[in-house]
């Protein structure tokens, strides 16, 4: 017999939506006629793993790769499914947050999957990481996130680890009924925020 989850990441239907968590991160993605593909440089096999069972789940195909730099590449094979995200998600070339983006639960963990990051220094603070070459983005993903009821602080915006900081417990215990527990991988509990 299964137990009943109470985080919101495991109540809702997966979506090919979902994956604008990505692009909230460094995630990319690219137009092709009438297709999109997503796809994300992450720092460790534990979340590209994770990041491609999500991708499974939504019914895309997830691929992987290793980038230039030697890092894991998580990503989608190209859809019809991904083309309304490449259009909200980006103005000409550029990628861009849409103004009114909301993100579900699922989308949070597939962002702290790709970027989240422990404070070493305080345990009730938490970082989601934000793409430095998109730095128009910043405001609007930190609106989007208050709209989940988690108000974050951006910080490093001039440097190369730009981020949305969590902090208290209060919106930490929020941000964990979101997104879940960490993936069962060991590395990963270091790397997911604590309440």
């Amino acid at each position: 017999m299964s137990q009943l989850s109470l985080f919101s990441a495991d109540q809702t239907a997966p979506s090919a939506a979902d994956l604008a968590g990505l692009l909230a991160a460094a995630g990319q993605v690219v137009a092709v006629g009438g297709q999109a593909r997503v796809s994300v440089v992450v720092a460790d096999e534990w979340r590209a793993d994770a990041i491609a069972a999500m991708i499974a789940g939504t019914g895309l195909i997830a691929q992987r790769g290793i980038s230039d730099e030697g890092s894991p590449v998580v990503g989608t094979a190209p859809s019809p499914a991904l083309l309304p995200l490449a259009q909200e998600w980006t103005r000409g070339a550029v990628k861009l947050a849409p103004p009114t983006w909301v993100p579900g639960p699922r989308a949070v963990r597939l962002w702290a999957l790709a970027s989240g990051r422990a404070d070493d220094e305080d345990v009730l603070r938490y970082e989601l990481g934000l793409d430095p070459h998109s730095p128009e983005s910043y405001s609007t993903l930190a609106t989007a996130l208050m709209r989940t009821g988690v108000a974050p602080t951006l910080i490093g915006t001039r440097g190369s680890h730009p981020a949305l900081r969590v902090s208290g417990r209060r919106r930490l215990t929020r941000l964990v009924e979101m997104i879940g527990e960490p993936p069962v991988d060991p590395a990963a509990y270091s790397a997911w925020p604590l309440v």
